[in-house]
């Protein structure tokens, strides 16, 4: 997640699109304060811990990182197993009683052409990802993080294919909303050292957040701390009215000791774990801390984006 941008004309695009006012969706209710969230053993981090039990790493690793839920993430694309992808995570949270946190990462040039650059070839592939991915959720509670950096990250966008992305994941969270009423759909907030809250909440309108959305999300892949993350987060929300219903869910992963002191955002060093996973927050605006970015999976400075590196998760977990 980048810290700054050149935002000057993608915001102008983005105003051009935001229009009349729109009448919040009627979501599928809160996120339960109990809610337990599910620790797939296909994670990366536990099939290291599992074929590694010999390595002087695997017991802070297996304790401090794979002993907590964390999201899976939906970023290869594979329209003909997407179904049965998805299916197979939920089948098993749903066996356990738990909520599984599912991140999909498919949209068209995502990250700008960055070190996780790829996504669906164009927008009409994407949308019938989506349609496969959704068909997969089956009809129990689950998280869905809708596309990091698709609302924060413009810049490489013109004004059409910013009006193409915004309406694809509007269109996205309605399709995986149709298919299950129990998902909750969380839209891209960026995070707090990046764009304003008030240029932040406008491109979200844009994409429909307010049509189509159960909240948003922040910090995703990021290091800020939590206490700024719920300020900028209600800062956000704050913009859309005191009736849009809208909450908030905050990638608490990798901030514990906040962010790096040039802000590097890539696989810095020196930084740790921060608050456990919970939906017991005790703010009604915050739904829940995450761990979206599992801890361990590299940025793709210190190795190629999303692979695992048990050299980085033991010094995050230190």
């Amino acid at each position: 997640m980048r810290i700054t941008r050149a935002l000057a004309a993608a915001g102008l695009a983005a105003a051009l699109l935001i229009g009349a006012a729109h009448t919040p969706r009627a979501a599928a209710g809160e996120l339960p304060g109990g809610t337990r969230f599910f620790n797939s053993p296909d994670s990366l981090v536990n099939k290291w811990v599992a074929a590694h039990p010999g390595d002087s790493r695997q017991p802070r690793i297996a304790s401090r990182i794979a002993g907590r839920p964390q999201a899976l993430w939906f970023s290869r694309y594979s329209p003909t197993t997407v179904t049965e992808d998805v299916r197979k995570v939920t089948s098993a949270a749903s066996a356990s009683g738990q909520t599984p946190v599912l991140v999909t990462y498919q949209v068209p040039n995502r990250d700008c052409g960055g070190a996780s650059a790829g996504g669906a070839p164009d927008l009409t592939s994407y949308d019938a990802w989506v349609r496969g991915f959704a068909a997969g959720l089956g009809s129990g509670p689950v998280v869905v993080i809708l596309e990091p950096d698709s609302i924060a990250l413009i810049s490489c966008l013109s004004s059409s294919e910013l009006s193409g992305r915004y309406a694809s994941l509007a269109r996205a969270a309605t399709t995986i909303h149709s298919a299950n009423p129990n998902a909750r759909v969380y839209f891209d907030a960026g995070h707090s050292a990046w764009n304003s809250a008030s240029v932040q909440a406008s491109r979200l309108r844009s994409a429909g957040v307010l049509t189509s959305g159960d909240g948003i999300y922040s910090n995703v892949s990021n290091f800020r701390r939590t206490a700024d993350e719920v300020a900028f987060a209600k800062s956000v929300l704050a913009q859309f009215g005191g009736s849009s219903g809208l909450t908030a869910v905050i990638d608490t992963s990798r901030n514990g000791n906040g962010p790096a002191p040039d802000n590097t955002w890539c696989d810095p060093h020196g930084r740790k774990v921060g608050e456990n996973p919970t939906a017991d927050t005790g703010d009604p605006a915050i739904d829940a801390y995450l761990w979206i970015k599992p801890p361990g999976e590299l940025d793709g400075c210190a190795g190629a984006a999303g692979t695992f590196s048990p050299d980085y998760a033991y010094e995050l977990a230190g």
